[in-house]
Protein backbone atom coordinates (compact mmCIF):
# COMPACT_ATOMS: atom_id res chain seq x y z
CA UNK A 1 0.00 0.00 0.00
CA UNK A 2 1.36 3.40 -0.99
CA UNK A 3 2.02 5.97 1.70
CA UNK A 4 -0.87 8.33 2.32
CA UNK A 5 -0.69 12.00 3.38
CA UNK A 6 -1.32 11.38 7.08
CA UNK A 7 1.02 8.42 7.51
CA UNK A 8 2.85 8.80 10.82
CA UNK A 9 0.11 10.94 12.41
CA UNK A 10 -1.61 9.56 15.49
CA UNK A 11 -5.26 10.36 16.18
CA UNK A 12 -6.54 9.70 19.69
CA UNK A 13 -10.31 9.32 19.45
CA UNK A 14 -12.37 9.44 22.68
CA UNK A 15 -15.64 9.97 20.81
CA UNK A 16 -18.71 7.73 20.56
CA UNK A 17 -21.69 7.12 18.29
CA UNK A 18 -21.39 8.66 14.80
CA UNK A 19 -20.13 12.25 14.54
CA UNK A 20 -16.67 12.00 16.11
CA UNK A 21 -15.92 8.47 14.90
CA UNK A 22 -16.86 9.47 11.34
CA UNK A 23 -14.24 12.24 11.50
CA UNK A 24 -11.51 9.88 12.71
CA UNK A 25 -12.63 7.32 10.12
CA UNK A 26 -11.82 9.76 7.34
CA UNK A 27 -8.47 10.73 8.89
CA UNK A 28 -7.66 7.03 9.08
CA UNK A 29 -8.51 6.65 5.39
CA UNK A 30 -5.94 9.33 4.69
CA UNK A 31 -3.27 7.33 6.49
CA UNK A 32 -3.47 8.38 10.14
CA UNK A 33 -3.22 5.80 12.88
CA UNK A 34 -6.49 6.00 14.82
CA UNK A 35 -6.53 4.77 18.41
CA UNK A 36 -10.06 4.53 19.75
CA UNK A 37 -10.14 5.11 23.51
CA UNK A 38 -13.09 3.32 25.08
CA UNK A 39 -14.13 3.26 28.70
CA UNK A 40 -15.20 -0.01 30.37
CA UNK A 41 -18.34 -1.17 28.58
CA UNK A 42 -17.12 0.37 25.35
CA UNK A 43 -18.56 2.83 22.88
CA UNK A 44 -22.33 2.89 23.46
CA UNK A 45 -22.66 2.52 19.72
CA UNK A 46 -21.50 -1.10 19.97
CA UNK A 47 -24.93 -1.96 21.36
CA UNK A 48 -26.92 0.86 19.80
CA UNK A 49 -28.74 -1.13 17.15
CA UNK A 50 -30.12 0.72 14.16
CA UNK A 51 -31.66 -2.49 12.79
CA UNK A 52 -31.90 -6.11 13.88
CA UNK A 53 -28.86 -6.84 11.69
CA UNK A 54 -25.82 -7.59 13.84
CA UNK A 55 -22.16 -8.28 13.17
CA UNK A 56 -20.53 -10.54 15.76
CA UNK A 57 -23.17 -9.52 18.29
CA UNK A 58 -22.60 -5.80 17.85
CA UNK A 59 -24.30 -2.98 15.98
CA UNK A 60 -23.66 -2.78 12.25
CA UNK A 61 -23.43 1.00 12.75
CA UNK A 62 -20.40 0.55 15.00
CA UNK A 63 -18.65 -1.62 12.43
CA UNK A 64 -19.47 0.80 9.62
CA UNK A 65 -17.80 3.82 11.23
CA UNK A 66 -14.98 2.23 13.21
CA UNK A 67 -13.14 0.20 10.60
CA UNK A 68 -9.38 0.63 10.31
CA UNK A 69 -8.96 1.60 13.99
CA UNK A 70 -7.35 0.20 17.13
CA UNK A 71 -9.14 -0.02 20.48
CA UNK A 72 -7.73 0.59 23.94
CA UNK A 73 -9.98 0.27 26.98
CA UNK A 74 -9.23 2.73 29.80
CA UNK A 75 -11.08 3.77 32.94
CA UNK A 76 -10.53 7.52 32.75
CA UNK A 77 -11.81 7.91 36.32
CA UNK A 78 -8.96 5.81 37.69
CA UNK A 79 -5.42 7.02 38.30
CA UNK A 80 -4.03 4.21 36.18
CA UNK A 81 -6.33 4.99 33.26
CA UNK A 82 -5.56 8.71 33.47
CA UNK A 83 -1.81 8.03 33.45
CA UNK A 84 -2.01 5.91 30.31
CA UNK A 85 -4.22 8.49 28.59
CA UNK A 86 -1.72 11.22 29.44
CA UNK A 87 1.08 9.23 27.83
CA UNK A 88 -1.04 8.70 24.72
CA UNK A 89 -1.79 12.42 24.54
CA UNK A 90 1.92 13.27 24.77
CA UNK A 91 2.57 11.10 21.72
CA UNK A 92 -0.42 12.00 19.56
CA UNK A 93 -1.00 14.63 16.90
CA UNK A 94 -4.78 14.85 17.18
CA UNK A 95 -7.31 14.25 19.94
CA UNK A 96 -11.07 14.03 19.32
CA UNK A 97 -14.06 13.85 21.65
CA UNK A 98 -17.79 14.53 21.38
CA UNK A 99 -18.89 14.65 25.01
CA UNK A 100 -21.16 17.39 26.30
CA UNK A 101 -19.38 20.62 27.32
CA UNK A 102 -17.61 20.20 30.64
CA UNK A 103 -17.41 16.39 30.72
CA UNK A 104 -13.80 16.10 29.59
CA UNK A 105 -12.82 18.93 31.94
CA UNK A 106 -14.29 16.96 34.84
CA UNK A 107 -12.28 13.92 33.77
CA UNK A 108 -9.12 16.03 33.66
CA UNK A 109 -8.77 16.17 29.88
CA UNK A 110 -10.01 19.62 28.95
CA UNK A 111 -8.08 21.58 26.35
CA UNK A 112 -5.86 23.54 28.74
CA UNK A 113 -4.75 20.39 30.54
CA UNK A 114 -4.18 18.47 27.31
CA UNK A 115 -2.27 21.39 25.77
CA UNK A 116 0.00 21.52 28.82
CA UNK A 117 0.88 17.87 28.15
CA UNK A 118 1.32 18.38 24.41
CA UNK A 119 1.32 22.01 23.18
CA UNK A 120 1.31 20.91 19.53
CA UNK A 121 -1.75 18.67 19.73
CA UNK A 122 -4.86 19.46 17.70
CA UNK A 123 -7.85 19.22 20.03
CA UNK A 124 -11.03 18.50 18.08
CA UNK A 125 -14.48 18.58 19.66
CA UNK A 126 -18.06 18.05 18.52
CA UNK A 127 -20.93 19.19 20.73
CA UNK A 128 -24.66 19.37 20.21
CA UNK A 129 -25.10 23.15 20.38
CA UNK A 130 -21.69 24.63 21.12
CA UNK A 131 -20.28 25.75 24.45
CA UNK A 132 -22.37 28.91 24.80
CA UNK A 133 -26.02 29.78 25.03
CA UNK A 134 -29.02 28.22 26.77
CA UNK A 135 -28.87 24.93 24.84
CA UNK A 136 -25.27 24.03 25.63
CA UNK A 137 -26.34 21.23 27.98
CA UNK A 138 -28.98 19.74 25.67
CA UNK A 139 -28.28 16.28 24.23
CA UNK A 140 -26.71 16.46 20.81
CA UNK A 141 -28.92 13.93 19.05
CA UNK A 142 -29.37 14.12 15.29
CA UNK A 143 -33.17 14.10 15.02
CA UNK A 144 -33.48 16.72 17.75
CA UNK A 145 -30.97 18.98 16.00
CA UNK A 146 -32.81 18.57 12.70
CA UNK A 147 -35.99 19.60 14.52
CA UNK A 148 -34.64 22.83 16.05
CA UNK A 149 -32.56 23.94 13.05
CA UNK A 150 -35.42 24.47 10.59
CA UNK A 151 -34.14 21.65 8.39
CA UNK A 152 -37.32 19.59 8.67
CA UNK A 153 -39.38 22.29 6.95
CA UNK A 154 -37.57 21.81 3.64
CA UNK A 155 -38.45 18.18 2.91
CA UNK A 156 -41.85 16.67 2.21
CA UNK A 157 -44.94 18.30 0.77
CA UNK A 158 -46.64 21.41 2.10
CA UNK A 159 -49.30 19.55 4.08
CA UNK A 160 -46.97 16.89 5.49
CA UNK A 161 -45.77 18.92 8.45
CA UNK A 162 -42.06 18.80 9.32
CA UNK A 163 -40.18 15.91 7.65
CA UNK A 164 -36.71 14.82 8.85
CA UNK A 165 -34.10 13.44 6.51
CA UNK A 166 -33.88 9.65 6.53
CA UNK A 167 -30.37 9.44 7.94
CA UNK A 168 -28.26 11.07 10.65
CA UNK A 169 -27.31 13.98 8.43
CA UNK A 170 -26.16 16.44 11.13
CA UNK A 171 -23.87 13.82 12.69
CA UNK A 172 -22.28 13.07 9.33
CA UNK A 173 -21.92 16.73 8.39
CA UNK A 174 -20.36 17.64 11.74
CA UNK A 175 -17.89 14.78 11.42
CA UNK A 176 -16.88 15.91 7.95
CA UNK A 177 -16.47 19.50 9.12
CA UNK A 178 -14.37 18.45 12.09
CA UNK A 179 -12.10 16.47 9.77
CA UNK A 180 -11.78 19.53 7.54
CA UNK A 181 -10.86 21.76 10.47
CA UNK A 182 -8.29 19.27 11.74
CA UNK A 183 -6.76 18.98 8.28
CA UNK A 184 -6.43 22.77 8.11
CA UNK A 185 -4.43 22.71 11.35
CA UNK A 186 -2.28 19.84 10.10
CA UNK A 187 -1.52 21.80 6.91
CA UNK A 188 -0.58 24.85 8.98
CA UNK A 189 1.58 22.68 11.24
CA UNK A 190 0.18 24.16 14.43
CA UNK A 191 -1.78 22.81 17.36
CA UNK A 192 -4.91 24.33 18.81
CA UNK A 193 -8.62 23.81 19.10
CA UNK A 194 -11.09 22.82 16.38
CA UNK A 195 -14.71 22.94 17.48
CA UNK A 196 -17.87 21.95 15.61
CA UNK A 197 -21.45 21.55 16.79
CA UNK A 198 -24.27 19.54 15.24
CA UNK A 199 -26.44 22.66 15.38
CA UNK A 200 -23.99 24.80 13.41
CA UNK A 201 -23.44 21.96 10.95
CA UNK A 202 -27.20 21.82 10.33
CA UNK A 203 -27.35 25.59 9.84
CA UNK A 204 -24.40 25.61 7.47
CA UNK A 205 -26.04 22.79 5.50
CA UNK A 206 -28.86 25.25 4.77
CA UNK A 207 -26.64 28.12 3.65
CA UNK A 208 -28.37 28.37 0.26
CA UNK A 209 -32.02 28.58 1.39
CA UNK A 210 -31.11 30.60 4.51
CA UNK A 211 -29.38 33.22 2.37
CA UNK A 212 -32.55 33.53 0.27
CA UNK A 213 -34.60 33.77 3.46
CA UNK A 214 -32.35 36.54 4.85
CA UNK A 215 -32.80 38.58 1.66
CA UNK A 216 -36.52 37.90 1.39
CA UNK A 217 -37.63 39.84 4.44
CA UNK A 218 -37.86 36.77 6.62
CA UNK A 219 -40.51 35.06 4.51
CA UNK A 220 -40.63 31.36 5.32
CA UNK A 221 -39.98 28.97 2.43
CA UNK A 222 -43.09 27.41 0.91
CA UNK A 223 -43.04 23.77 -0.07
CA UNK A 224 -45.23 22.69 -2.96
CA UNK A 225 -48.40 20.74 -2.18
CA UNK A 226 -47.18 17.77 -4.20
CA UNK A 227 -43.83 16.47 -5.45
CA UNK A 228 -41.82 18.91 -3.36
CA UNK A 229 -38.03 18.56 -3.68
CA UNK A 230 -36.82 22.13 -3.14
CA UNK A 231 -38.80 24.90 -1.48
CA UNK A 232 -37.35 27.63 -3.71
CA UNK A 233 -37.51 25.99 -7.13
CA UNK A 234 -40.42 25.97 -9.54
CA UNK A 235 -41.94 23.24 -11.68
CA UNK A 236 -41.02 20.66 -12.77
CA UNK A 237 -38.49 20.11 -9.95
CA UNK A 238 -39.49 16.94 -8.09
CA UNK A 239 -39.97 13.18 -8.19
CA UNK A 240 -42.97 11.74 -10.03
CA UNK A 241 -44.55 8.31 -10.23
CA UNK A 242 -44.89 6.87 -13.71
CA UNK A 243 -46.72 3.85 -15.13
CA UNK A 244 -43.65 1.87 -14.09
CA UNK A 245 -41.33 3.31 -11.45
CA UNK A 246 -40.43 6.88 -10.54
CA UNK A 247 -38.85 9.74 -12.48
CA UNK A 248 -36.82 12.65 -11.06
CA UNK A 249 -37.05 15.91 -12.97
CA UNK A 250 -34.60 18.71 -12.27
CA UNK A 251 -34.63 22.33 -13.48
CA UNK A 252 -35.63 22.66 -17.11
CA UNK A 253 -37.65 24.48 -19.75
CA UNK A 254 -41.21 23.45 -19.05
CA UNK A 255 -42.40 24.41 -22.55
CA UNK A 256 -39.74 22.25 -24.16
CA UNK A 257 -40.58 19.37 -21.84
CA UNK A 258 -44.28 19.71 -22.60
CA UNK A 259 -43.59 19.44 -26.31
CA UNK A 260 -41.34 16.40 -25.91
CA UNK A 261 -43.75 14.39 -23.76
CA UNK A 262 -46.89 15.53 -25.57
CA UNK A 263 -48.43 17.33 -22.61
CA UNK A 264 -50.33 20.19 -24.27
CA UNK A 265 -51.60 21.62 -20.98
CA UNK A 266 -48.08 22.71 -20.06
CA UNK A 267 -47.87 24.82 -23.21
CA UNK A 268 -50.36 27.28 -21.72
CA UNK A 269 -47.65 28.56 -19.36
CA UNK A 270 -44.95 30.11 -21.57
CA UNK A 271 -43.67 32.60 -18.98
CA UNK A 272 -40.85 31.15 -16.80
CA UNK A 273 -42.12 33.16 -13.81
CA UNK A 274 -45.34 31.14 -13.87
CA UNK A 275 -43.37 27.92 -13.41
CA UNK A 276 -42.86 29.08 -9.83
CA UNK A 277 -46.04 31.01 -9.09
CA UNK A 278 -48.22 28.25 -10.58
CA UNK A 279 -46.01 25.34 -9.63
CA UNK A 280 -48.64 23.41 -7.65
CA UNK A 281 -50.99 23.40 -10.63
CA UNK A 282 -48.20 22.59 -13.08
CA UNK A 283 -46.87 19.73 -10.99
CA UNK A 284 -50.35 18.25 -10.74
CA UNK A 285 -50.73 18.41 -14.52
CA UNK A 286 -47.32 16.86 -15.03
CA UNK A 287 -47.94 14.13 -12.45
CA UNK A 288 -51.13 13.01 -14.16
CA UNK A 289 -49.51 12.96 -17.59
CA UNK A 290 -46.40 11.05 -16.51
CA UNK A 291 -48.58 8.18 -15.27
CA UNK A 292 -49.41 7.32 -18.88
CA UNK A 293 -46.00 5.77 -19.64
CA UNK A 294 -43.15 4.07 -17.82
CA UNK A 295 -40.01 5.71 -16.50
CA UNK A 296 -37.86 4.08 -19.19
CA UNK A 297 -40.18 5.29 -21.93
CA UNK A 298 -39.99 8.86 -20.67
CA UNK A 299 -36.20 8.67 -20.32
CA UNK A 300 -35.93 7.54 -23.94
CA UNK A 301 -37.58 10.81 -24.95
CA UNK A 302 -36.12 13.25 -22.43
CA UNK A 303 -32.46 12.22 -22.13
CA UNK A 304 -31.59 12.59 -25.83
CA UNK A 305 -33.06 16.10 -25.67
CA UNK A 306 -30.73 16.97 -22.76
CA UNK A 307 -33.57 17.34 -20.27
CA UNK A 308 -32.16 16.84 -16.76
CA UNK A 309 -33.86 13.73 -15.47
CA UNK A 310 -33.11 10.39 -13.83
CA UNK A 311 -34.67 7.08 -12.94
CA UNK A 312 -35.22 6.75 -9.19
CA UNK A 313 -33.25 3.74 -7.96
CA UNK A 314 -33.57 1.71 -4.80
CA UNK A 315 -30.41 0.07 -3.38
CA UNK A 316 -30.92 -3.19 -5.28
CA UNK A 317 -31.26 -1.31 -8.56
CA UNK A 318 -28.31 0.89 -7.60
CA UNK A 319 -25.96 -2.05 -7.01
CA UNK A 320 -26.99 -3.65 -10.29
CA UNK A 321 -26.23 -0.51 -12.30
CA UNK A 322 -23.02 -0.20 -14.27
CA UNK A 323 -22.62 3.38 -13.02
CA UNK A 324 -22.35 2.13 -9.44
CA UNK A 325 -20.23 -0.92 -10.24
CA UNK A 326 -17.57 1.01 -12.12
CA UNK A 327 -16.95 3.22 -9.05
CA UNK A 328 -15.98 0.25 -6.85
CA UNK A 329 -17.63 1.90 -3.87
CA UNK A 330 -17.85 -1.37 -1.93
CA UNK A 331 -15.00 -3.00 -0.08
CA UNK A 332 -14.60 -6.05 2.14
CA UNK A 333 -12.80 -5.62 5.46
CA UNK A 334 -11.66 -8.28 7.89
CA UNK A 335 -12.03 -8.54 11.66
CA UNK A 336 -9.34 -10.02 13.87
CA UNK A 337 -11.23 -13.33 14.13
CA UNK A 338 -11.11 -13.72 10.36
CA UNK A 339 -14.76 -12.84 9.69
CA UNK A 340 -15.47 -10.20 7.07
CA UNK A 341 -18.11 -7.65 6.18
CA UNK A 342 -18.84 -5.40 3.24
CA UNK A 343 -18.98 -1.66 3.64
CA UNK A 344 -18.29 1.47 1.63
CA UNK A 345 -14.84 2.84 0.84
CA UNK A 346 -13.48 6.36 1.27
CA UNK A 347 -15.08 8.47 -1.51
CA UNK A 348 -11.93 10.57 -2.07
CA UNK A 349 -9.32 9.89 -4.75
CA UNK A 350 -5.70 10.86 -4.10
CA UNK A 351 -3.50 11.30 -7.16
CA UNK A 352 -6.16 9.58 -9.22
CA UNK A 353 -6.25 6.50 -7.00
CA UNK A 354 -9.12 5.23 -4.90
CA UNK A 355 -8.57 4.55 -1.22
CA UNK A 356 -9.33 1.06 0.04
CA UNK A 357 -8.70 -0.41 3.49
CA UNK A 358 -8.81 -4.04 4.53
CA UNK A 359 -8.91 -3.70 8.32
CA UNK A 360 -12.29 -3.95 10.04
CA UNK A 361 -13.42 -2.54 13.36
CA UNK A 362 -11.66 -3.55 16.61
CA UNK A 363 -12.96 -5.61 19.48
CA UNK A 364 -13.35 -3.67 22.72
CA UNK A 365 -9.86 -3.20 24.14
CA UNK A 366 -8.35 -5.44 21.48
CA UNK A 367 -5.10 -3.47 21.39
CA UNK A 368 -4.94 -2.32 25.02
CA UNK A 369 -1.85 -4.28 26.08
CA UNK A 370 0.09 -3.57 22.88
CA UNK A 371 -0.65 0.16 23.00
CA UNK A 372 0.24 0.46 26.69
CA UNK A 373 3.51 -1.37 26.02
CA UNK A 374 4.30 0.91 23.11
CA UNK A 375 3.38 4.26 24.62
CA UNK A 376 4.35 3.85 28.27
CA UNK A 377 7.68 2.01 28.03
Amino acid sequence: MEERPLEGKVVLDFSQFLSGPSASLRLGDFGARVIKVEQPGGDICRKHYVTDVQLNGESTLFHAINRNKESICLDLKSDEGKAVAQQLIKNSDVMIHNFRPGVMEELGFGYETVASLNPEIIYGTISGYGTEGPWREKPGQDLLVQAVSGLTWLSGNADDGPVPMGLAVTDILAGAQLAQGILSKLVAGVGGRVAVSLYEAALDFQFEPLTVYFQDGGQAPERTKTHNAHAYLGAPYGIYQTAGGYLALSMGNLMRMGELIGCDALLNYPEPASWFTERDKLKAILAEHLMTQSTDEWLAVLEPADIWCAKVLDWNMLRASEAFQCLEMEQTVELSDGSTYRTTRCPVKLDGKRIFTSKGSPKLGEHTEAIIEEFTK
